[in-house]
């Protein structure tokens, strides 16, 4: 393996794992978690976490990406990988597009809203789209662990 090989699969590795992780904390700690603040300071640390959480992931999300791409050219291409390498790139097209559609989607109508009811409807969206990537990203790291 070249030194570039390496590089490039701990950089698509530590990011994957912010993601995911990010994901995970999301959904299993932090949402649950909610439920003991009252509803107007809940929205104001949702608007936070969500901001913070969605700058990582816009950054984090190309890099693994483009990592992934790069390490498959230097194994020569789809056609010179196992099945497992296929999964993992259709996975993270994915959860890309889950990214993107939360992030054009129910997050820029929670920004752009003062109701109240109108936030939470876009919070359960994006509760819920934050879950189906944290199914596909530990999906991801099962079929990653069987390279």
């Amino acid at each position: 393996m070249t030194t570039l090989y390496v590089g490039l699969k701990v950089l698509h590795l530590l990011f994957a794992v912010l993601w995911v992780g990010g994901l995970f904390f999301a959904f299993v700690v932090l949402r649950p978690s909610l439920t003991a603040i009252d509803p107007p300071q809940r929205m104001l640390l949702q608007t936070r976490v969500h901001k913070r959480f969605f700058l990582l992931v816009w950054h984090a999300m190309p890099l693994v990406l483009i990592s992934g791409l790069v390490m498959l050219y230097l194994l020569g291409g789809m056609a010179h990988v196992p099945w497992p390498i296929h999964a993992m790139l259709g996975l993270g097209l994915l959860m890309a597009a889950v990214f993107l559609a939360i992030v054009f989607g129910p997050y820029r109508k929670f920004r752009r809203t003062t109701d109240r009811t109108r936030m939470a409807a876009s919070m359960t969206t994006m509760r819920n789209l934050i879950g189906v990537n944290l199914a596909l990203g530990l999906i991801t790291v099962i079929i990653a662990g069987l390279l």
